[in-house]
């Protein structure tokens, strides 16, 4: 039996517009996240030493920062390049206990893989895993502009796939 309330169709009666509050499109948007939705969160601050200073130096920001890589930069500010715990770590194996007082330059990485605020984070975790780094600085115009890592990738991912997994959620539970 139907509920008092329901008035059958009759003939005469307009189909009324029908609204909807959810669809696919609008709880399954297909927007691609970019490095620049990482470095709004992250910001812009990378930390950089020159090529002269000595790796202890280098160490010494990497243990103070708590991060995993530097830029190298040129005494006006361009990137010649990377050094990385990775680098050191290789260079403590090839020279133990003389690595220390080594200056950077013998140590950094020199081409440096770089991606755009606009590249997708799809397109970056892929670069990253196939060439196997975990720092990537961001240029704009070719102007540095920030740096992501590995880490900051994935955890935005998962951040997305919460929010995603909740909008199902909601959609099915209404």
């Amino acid at each position: 039996m139907a509920p008092s309330s329901y008035q059958a169709p009759m003939r005469g009666d307009t189909k009324e517009k029908r609204t909807v509050s959810q669809s696919v499109d609008t709880n399954l948007g297909s927007s691609t996240s970019t490095v620049a939705k990482i470095l709004e969160k992250k910001g812009s601050n990378v930390y950089s030493v020159l090529p002269g200073d000595t790796v202890k130096t280098a160490v010494e920001v990497l243990k103070d920062k708590r991060i995993g890589a530097l830029l190298v930069t040129d005494e006006n500010g361009e990137m010649i390049g990377i050094l990385s715990e990775r680098d050191i770590v290789r260079k403590l194996a090839e020279t133990p206990g003389q690595t220390l007082p080594q200056q950077v330059d013998g140590l950094m990485t020199r081409n440096v893989k770089t991606c755009a605020p606009s590249d997708p984070l799809v397109t970056v975790l892929q670069m990253m895993s196939e060439g196997r780094f975990r720092h990537l600085p961001v240029m704009d115009g070719g102007k540095l502009c920030g740096m992501i890592t590995i880490g900051d990738v994935v955890n935005f991912r998962l951040t997305e796939l919460e929010y995603e997994a909740l909008k199902m959620k909601q959609m099915i539970v209404g």
